[in-house]
């Protein structure tokens, strides 16, 4: 038996706003940070459990204090009692004390907490069974992974009866498709050349960098000024090519009718999406761009900042998304991403994570290589998102390959920091903010 001896919480920062990493129409100088979750065991060999929730800079010690308000429902319970029933488990790190979940329900900080310690149970969980968390799921039976989610208030959508079928339908090419992905790999985008605060220059020489790796999917940040975006949109077309994809993403800052003005005079660029052209809340906004611009060939896509599996189930069910985003560190941990994934294939909506920031793109590898094995089954419409920063202070970063992801073949989450960076990266106090 494992027992969960200690929830360590640290505030992790990365002054990227020096550079103007990650900068956006809505976000101009973020600095990538972490909640970050340590699970220390009893055992021997030094078993421990790591997660992370996302965050742009200041909060991010909100996060932990709340990552420490919660650590008691963690402490002293045998990882075992847990596994033996992950969707009782979620159901009582999201909703079982009920003070602590008026503060969301099930979005917010609370939220953000809570997914960062949840998927540091997973990440224990994997790294006890000796298999990268893919493949943990993977394994698993269509009953097994049923019991691990909580289907409360999306019945209405999916049931667990219909998720169990879908699973079994799936099942006959599971290893076909794993050996594709060991063979190929999944199928990716680049952000790194579109930065809202990188100058033309910058610019090219980052897709002509990415050309030369193999790249065949771009990303720009639009939204500051539509003059400068059509500058930069004309740049970027004319560095890659007419035949490579090239996606919008506006972060946001436009209302649902200056979405639809704007987007059709880019569309001459030839945007595949326009993702979060609006408020991430507005389902119904959402869906009024979609159809506006449907004869364009612009798709919608959002999701980074979808709080929960409800705020899901109502962007498909009202037909408001082509693509869905998910976040694996904004929804409630790997168990509420799993119902994502069941949802988006029951509505047929192809998933292309969030990826970038701190750890995203390590979580997500495994949320796309489990869709596309056991849920989906397909890779049409279905990207990754990519973004080469902060890579180097995992243990098990992502592998990257002519513009794809490899496996993930280390047991875990891929989400363990080196212990050097953890420390280089505390802040206020770490070498970094000296």
């Amino acid at each position: 038996m494992t027992i969960i001896t200690q929830v360590e919480a640290r505030d992790i920062r990365f002054p990227t706003s020096r550079q103007l990493d990650g900068s956006d129409a809505m976000n101009e100088a973020p600095d990538y940070s972490a909640a970050y979750v340590i699970l220390h065991t009893d055992q021997s060999d030094d078993l421990t459990g790591h997660g992370l929730t996302f965050t742009i800079g200041r909060g991010n010690d909100i996060c932990v204090a709340a990552i420490n308000a919660m650590a008691s429902r963690l402490e002293g319970r045998h990882l075992e009692d847990i596994t033996a029933n992950m969707g009782q488990f979620w159901r009582e790190m999201t909703s079982g004390d009920s003070q602590l979940r008026w503060l969301g329900p099930e979005k917010g900080v609370i939220h953000l907490a809570a997914s960062a310690m949840i998927n540091a149970v997973w990440d224990l969980w994997a790294k006890r069974e000796g298999k990268p968390i893919w493949k943990l799921l993977v394994d698993m039976s269509p009953e097994q992974l049923v019991s691990c989610l909580d289907f409360r208030f999306v019945t209405d959508a999916l049931t667990p009866q219909e998720a169990i079928a879908m699973l079994k339908h799936m099942a006959p090419g599971k290893e076909a498709r794993e050996a594709e992905m060991r063979a190929n790999g999944y199928p990716a985008y680049t952000t790194s050349a579109g930065w809202l605060g990188y100058d033309e220059d910058k610019v090219r020489r980052l897709c002509r960098e990415a050309l030369d790796d193999g790249w065949e999917h771009f990303k720009q940040k639009v939204g500051g000024n539509l003059e400068e975006d059509r500058r930069r949109a004309a740049i970027i077309r004319d560095e890659i090519g007419e035949q490579r994809t090239l996606m919008m993403d506006a972060n946001q800052v436009w209302d649902v009718d200056e979405t639809i003005a704007n987007m059709r005079d880019l569309a001459e660029f030839n945007p595949h999406w326009i993702e979060e052209p609006t408020s991430p809340d507005d389902i119904l906004g959402h869906a009024e761009i979609r159809n506006r611009l449907f004869d364009s060939g612009i798709g919608v896509a959002t999701g980074e900042h979808c709080h929960n599996r409800v705020m899901f189930k109502q962007f498909m069910q009202a037909g408001a998304i082509d693509y869905c985003q998910l976040d694996a560190a904004r929804l409630g941990g790997l168990n509420e991403v799993i119902m994502v994934l069941l949802l988006a294939a029951k509505f047929d909506i192809p998933v292309c994570p969030h990826g970038g920031g701190v750890g995203l793109c390590e979580y997500t590898q495994h949320v796309s290589m489990f869709d596309y094995i056991a849920v989906s089954g397909s890779l049409e419409g279905r990207l990754l998102e990519y973004v080469d920063h902060l890579h180097d202070h995992f243990i098990d970063p992502v592998r990257i390959r002519r513009g794809h992801y490899l496996l993930p073949e280390a047991p875990g989450y891929s989400i363990t920091m080196k212990a050097a960076s953890l420390d280089d990266h505390t802040y206020p106090t770490g070498r970094e903010w000296q």
